[in-house]
């Protein structure tokens, strides 16, 4: 336990006072989730928990129910930083001291470059500014609140295939003002306690081995003097990492930094005593901010706890809400009045399924999830309205888990797990008793954080259930395992992943493919379910070895009761023919959109648009609400006359979207980034992949909107598009008179916004700035530089807003001078309510050019 006074402690001295061997424990983690302690010199350990939308806790197997709020390309179409705010303040600072950590692995700010990177929902938008001030909002809070956070991923980690190896070409330009930027601005407006370096290569060396960008960037020229640590397995190198500034390494199992190498690192003199101990230094000083932050953490009893107050769901429901895009609305079918409507069917195969955030990292254990089927059910029964449901086809990729459906013999939730060594390490015999018996109440089951003591390095795990269901079925399973496994039911073999396998992405990498198998099961009746695992890959074409899982030993098993595609897809159709309104539920899910490997397409799952389209046809009166992290297409968009982007909203879902639908909540969500027609017009297209281990960022400055404007190119939905069920005009547009000291400038814009519709709404005010057109250099035709949220207008009644620009807002990169460059000339300012809608245009002069350097 850490001694009370660690918060005023000495680091000079206790540097001083590490022997070698302790300061190199110092530079890397002990474990998947804690800093080294020195017991001796009385450092504490640090915890750190995985964020961006709620903090897991330090366990993948069998992890503390938690709070998932919406995914961060969620949070970034409120264009609310007041509302970031108060999530940071009385939600992610909260679940941290629940969750006994002192820092969050988060937030994400990498660009939404292409949306078919697996992780793009994790992070804000592809707009460098609009994702800088979400961060600096959610930072600068937390750490006010005690809590560290660790910004990531630094940098230009925008995608997830070949992830640990590619090497991100970007030009100095685009590095600079578009994928730095959100760093910058963060680092600018809240100063983050510790950055997170990138997996891959950037320019060259990867970057937690690159000076360039730890060392020149980030400490000299930005001033940052917080810690740098490793994204987990990030690290390639003992002391390129250590001499380009690379502070700590995660975690601490199966490390590179162990005493010998890194003595023999020193001996050798690729590395010296003193970066070791500067690096440990750092380490030092992350941990004292944490314990001068919150010493309750680092003093207390370590456990994790689950609470949620009704206070904080309400809080979740209404950034849940406000995140929520109205997309169409031209038959005016939303709001929707309960009372004009005897029958509605609700449809689709997100509308039931419980889907609440990507996958990977950003995934966690909700305490509690409300469906957009349960939510906006409550509120039709209400009014007494007859409720039809059909999911149509499948949306999933992988079969539903059965956490909810599996039962013990004692009638609790789940299954009964049982873990065996072997008699050695080598050995296939496994010994009696069990070594641990436990309840586990989920079925994806990751054990890469999981050891018992006893346990051999080959094991095996024996899981055992029971199934009930209501009628008599065919019913299917799907089995996925790091390892090999067994699924038996009623003690016959239903499907064999041990024998042989198809090698998958699953589980970062390290899992099957998914198998399937089905049996006949019978109405009311207990089903007993086994499977046998053992943590030893079996053979696969192309890969005949055998071999261990390492830390990645997993196993997943999902299932539904089967039921043929076509006929899903008619009882959908029947059911949106048969009834008044039509609510269809459709997207994506976290097998789709997932750390570990990208999508290959923007479609929706099969047959799904096929849906949308024939459901159209049969019930115009039809609302089409989306979710998915980043962009889809909608080929049936221009039949549609109302669609609702509802993105990844956490346990609230289901009352959220409810809230958007029925009108209690006026949507005033703005789209964070663009959906295109189709997969081409993506500025990245023909090289997002890559190819010889080379990721070539062609589109260099024309990221996301810049790119349809450059190119005239008419997106689906475009970057700031939001509609509401009121309406609103701007006038009035005045620029102040430039003011330049030193080498800055700053000017104020001011508009007047008036609501003229009928409803009380609220509105994002967004300013987009020109650099002048007799410049030398080729820029964005305009970029995103201010922008502010006007709440709760009365219909009829104005307000105008004031937005302050400084030199961010008319600066570029020169490679030539290595400096920021604020150009002389005219330049012009833009106002409207989205990328697309600027009727407001004004110019300002610039008299001198200035050049700066710097944050």
């Amino acid at each position: 336990m850490a001694p009370f006074n660690f918060a005023s402690a000495d680091i000079d001295k206790i540097v001083d006072s590490l022997t070698t061997d302790e300061a190199i424990l110092l530079t890397a983690g002990v474990g998947f989730w804690r800093t080294h302690a020195i017991e001796r010199l009385g450092v504490p350990a640090v915890k750190v928990s995985d964020g961006p939308n709620g903090l897991r806790g330090n366990r993948f197997f069998m992890s503390t129910p938690a709070k998932c709020l919406p995914s961060a390309t969620a949070m970034g179409a409120t264009f609310d930083l007041k509302l970031m705010t108060e999530i940071a303040e009385k939600i992610i600072s909260k679940e941290a001291r629940h969750k006994a950590a002192s820092a969050v692995l988060g937030p994400t700010v990498n660009i939404q470059r292409n949306p078919l990177g697996g992780r793009a929902f994790e992070s804000f938008s592809e707009d460098p500014y609009l994702s800088g001030m979400m961060a600096a909002a959610y930072v600068g809070t937390i750490q006010k609140n005690g809590i560290a956070a660790t910004i990531k991923h630094f940098v230009s980690n925008d995608k997830e295939d070949d992830r640990m190896a590619y090497e991100s070409i970007v030009s100095e330009r685009a590095l600079r003002e578009i994928y730095l930027m959100p760093f910058m601005l963060a680092q600018k407006h809240a100063k983050p306690w510790s950055y997170m370096t990138a997996y891959n290569r950037l320019n060259g060396p990867h970057v937690s081995e690159n000076p360039a960008i730890i060392d020149t960037i980030l400490r000299k020229e930005w001033g940052f003097k917080g810690m740098v640590m490793s994204d987990w397995f990030g690290v390639y190198s003992i002391d390129g990492a250590l001499n380009a500034g690379l502070d700590l390494e995660m975690p601490g199992t199966n490390k590179w930094r162990t005493l010998d190498l890194v003595q023999r690192s020193i001996q050798s003199r690729k590395v010296t005593l003193r970066t070791v101990k500067q690096r440990a230094r750092k380490v030092l000083e992350f941990v004292q901010l944490c314990a001068k932050g919150a010493p309750e953490i680092i003093d207390g009893d370590q456990e994790e706890r689950t609470e949620d107050t009704e206070e904080e769901k309400d809080l979740m429901r209404r950034f849940a809400a406000q995140s929520v895009v109205l997309l169409k609305n031209e038959s005016k079918l939303l709001p929707v009045d309960p009372k004009k409507y005897k029958k509605v069917a609700i449809i689709g195969g997100n509308a039931k399924a419980k889907v609440l955030s990507g996958g990977g990292s950003a995934a966690l254990k909700p305490s509690f999830f409300v469906s957009p089927f349960d939510g906006m059910e409550k509120v039709l029964q209400q009014e007494n309205v007859q409720v039809t449901y059909s999911e149509g086809p499948s949306t999933y990729m992988e079969l539903p888990t059965l956490e909810d459906v599996l039962t013990t013999e004692f009638g609790e939730r789940g299954w009964t797990g049982r873990f065996y060594a072997h008699e050695n390490d080598e050995s296939t015999k496994l010994v009696e008793p069990a070594l641990k018996t436990m309840l586990i109440d989920e079925t994806r089951i990751f054990m890469a954080d999981t050891f018992f003591e006893g346990m051999t390095q080959r094991f095996t795990v024996k899981l055992h259930g029971f199934l009930t269901v209501p009628e008599d079925c065919k019913y299917e399973f799907g089995l996925v395992v790091a390892g090999r496994a067994k699924l038996y039911v009623d003690g016959k073999e239903v499907i064999d992943n041990w024998t042989r396998q198809v090698r998958g992405k699953s589980f970062f990498g390290s899992g099957s493919e998914e198998k399937r198998g089905t049996f006949d099961a019978k109405a009311n009746t207990k089903h007993e379910v086994v499977i046998e695992m053992q943590n030893i890959r079996g053979p696969a074409d192309g890969d005949e070895s055998e071999t261990y899982t390492g830390p990645n030993a997993a196993i997943r098993l999902g299932g539904a009761i089967f039921v043929e595609e076509e006929a899903k897809f008619n009882r959908a159709v029947e059911a949106a023919k048969d009834a008044d309104l039509v609510l269809a539920v459709i997207g994506l899910n976290g097998d789709w959109e997932t750390e570990g490997f990208d999508r290959t397409t923007l479609a929706l799952p099969p047959r799904t648009d096929e849906l949308i389209s024939k459901v159209l046809a049969v019930n115009s009166n039809t609302v089409v609400i989306t979710q998915s992290g980043s962009a889809i297409t909608m080929p049936w968009a221009d039949e549609a006359s109302t669609i609702l982007h509802a993105w990844y909203l956490g346990n609230v879902t289901g009352d959220a979207i409810a809230d958007v639908v029925f009108g209690k909540v006026n949507p005033s969500g703005r789209m964070s980034l663009t959906f295109p027609k189709r997969l081409e017009d993506v500025p990245s297209h023909g090289h997002f992949h890559s190819e010889d281990g080379k990721v070539r960022y062609a589109e260099d400055l024309f990221v996301g909107y810049k790119h349809c404007q450059f190119t005239n190119t008419k997106p689906l939905f475009a970057f700031g598009h939001g509609l509401s069920y009121t309406t609103f005009s701007y006038s009035d547009l005045q620029v102040s008179k430039v003011s330049s000291e030193k080498d800055n400038v700053t000017l104020t814009v001011k508009v007047k916004i008036t609501n003229t519709g009928s409803i009380a709404g609220s509105d994002v005010v967004q300013l987009y700035t020109s650099l002048p057109k007799t410049s030398e250099l080729t820029h964005a035709p305009m970029q995103l530089k201010a922008f502010t949220k006007v709440y709760d207008l009365q219909p009829g009644a104005s307000e105008t807003v004031e937005l302050a620009l400084d030199r961010y807002a008319v600066s570029y990169w020169s490679q030539l001078y290595q400096a920021w460059v604020v150009e002389k000339g005219t330049h012009v300012v833009r106002v409207g309510s989205s990328s697309d809608n600027l009727p407001l245009q004004a110019e300002f002069e610039v008299e001198k050019t200035i050049e700066w350097n710097g944050i």
